[in-house]
């Protein structure tokens, strides 16, 4: 694993913790931390003994406040262009990695933030949480891929007026809408995401691994078109050792030992 200088990535198992480590500055993204994620993630997909990863922030106040606005403030069009791409380019990373990636929103996720909480596969969220898209405030837009996953997962209408009035949502809010899938006790967090992860990481990794990338693929094609995706990824599933091990254990009564082969 590299070195890094504004992230974190601890193991426990089969399951990475990946830390936004700038505490002092509420963890504001900026083009070194997106760089260091990216060569996390990079990593993490080069093992094939990791099952699930948790993305959150260091600290007790904040996942990620947004984007590191003194270092945005002097950006022309074309390097405000390179950032983006940036941070888009995380988001891709993290819908194509073969592992679930899940959000430990501890605090403020806003901006930049917000964005990168919904590029994960889905959200936990301290009751302390505050989630946005306040970038109109700022008098700019989201631009690491916020307006297009917020409509995707809250529906645009909500998209539309959250992006449009720059509101910020606390955690009930933000579960209500369906923007987080659930809300836990601030000092509870971070033990309740990796207790989800582990039971994901006990799981059929292959079998895992093809739900995340038919529910991701079939989200944008027609239902027949998503439907034969999944009918494809279901029987490919047939050729592995994982799925005979699977069936053995469940007909012997046991838990099943999965290799990921």
């Amino acid at each position: 694993m590299s070195a890094f200088r504004t992230i974190t990535v601890q193991r426990d198992g089969s399951v990475a913790t990946v830390t936004l480590n700038r505490p002092d500055k509420l963890n504001a993204l900026t083009e070194e931390l997106f760089g260091e994620l990216a060569l996390a993630l990079s990593d993490l997909e080069r093992d094939a003994t990791l099952r699930v990863a948790i993305l959150t922030g260091a600290g007790d106040k904040a996942f990620a406040a947004g984007a590191d606005i003194s270092a945005m403030s002097e950006m022309t069009p074309a390097r405000a262009k390179a950032f983006s791409d940036l941070g888009h380019a995380v988001g891709g990373q993290i819908d194509a990695a073969h592992f679930p990636v899940i959000a430990a929103v501890n605090g403020f996720a806003l901006g930049g933030g917000c964005e990168l909480a919904l590029a994960c596969d889905f959200i936990y969220a301290s009751d302390r949480a505050k989630l946005g898209q306040p970038e109109v405030n700022l008098g700019v837009m989201p631009g690491f891929g916020g307006t297009q996953r917020l409509a995707r997962r809250v529906g645009i209408a909500r998209a539309r007026e959250l992006c449009y009035t720059g509101d910020v949502l606390g955690a009930e809010d933000a579960l209500r809408i369906g923007l987080v899938n659930a809300v836990v006790p601030h000092a509870d967090l971070q033990a309740r995401v990796l207790e989800v992860a582990k039971k994901i990481a006990s799981k059929g990794p292959l079998a895992v691994a093809q739900c995340k990338r038919v529910l991701s693929r079939g989200a944008d094609v027609p239902l027949a078109t998503a439907n034969e995706l999944e009918a494809q990824a279901f029987s490919a599933l047939f050729g592995s050792s994982d799925q005979r091990e699977g069936m053995k254990a469940f007909l012997e009564k046991r838990g099943a030992t999965f290799v990921g082969r």
